[in-house]
């Protein structure tokens, strides 16, 4: 399959309804590097704000994921810029899923907090944006990542990320 008809595919598996989605004991047997990864390739849907804010898993390894976008209108602010709301739903994504990666199957998480920094804006038009999470800590009870947010054309730095998470028990 081609590269672009694989990420058209990836960004298309959502479910519909909140009663479809997987549930914890559904995905308990996962580690959390197989359910993101199951994620990335379309096997298992991927969170429904994603579509909605217009990003995807692009890559996935132990410690580290990445998320790529582009903003649509949808997410622009009165004086045409993208909205500070859109770098902080794609930077938390990589940020949470990077610390998801290292956790052993039974085990979720879930944020407890994060910070982003806006560093320059986004315009219309132009390229994709990667946001690249990379774990910092992981631990039993809290997880830690930092991300940051760059033009895939440009390689600029657009924003920058930092979160702590709560490991959980999925069962």
């Amino acid at each position: 399959m081609a590269d672009d008809a694989l990420k058209a595919e990836r960004r298309g598996r959502y479910v519909e309804r909140f009663e479809d989605m997987p549930g914890p004991a559904e995905i308990a047997h996962l580690t959390g590097l197989e359910y993101m990864e199951a994620i990335r390739v379309g096997d298992l849907p991927a969170a429904t704000i994603a579509r909605t804010m217009g990003f995807w898993c692009e890559e996935v390894t132990f410690g580290r994921c990445v998320f790529r976008g582009r903003p649509s209108f949808d997410v622009y602010n009165p004086i045409g810029s993208v909205h500070g709301g859109w770098f902080g739903a794609i930077l938390d994504s990589a940020l949470a899923c990077s610390v998801h990666s290292t956790l052993p199957a039974g085990k979720g998480y879930t944020t407890l907090e994060y910070k982003v920094g806006l560093l320059r804006p986004v315009f219309e038009g132009g390229q994709d944006y990667l946001a690249i999470g990379e774990m910092v800590h992981s631990g039993r009870r809290t997880g830690a990542s930092e991300a940051k947010l760059i033009g895939a054309e440009d390689g600029k730095t657009y924003a920058t990320g930092t979160t702590t998470c709560l490991v959980l028990d999925l069962t």
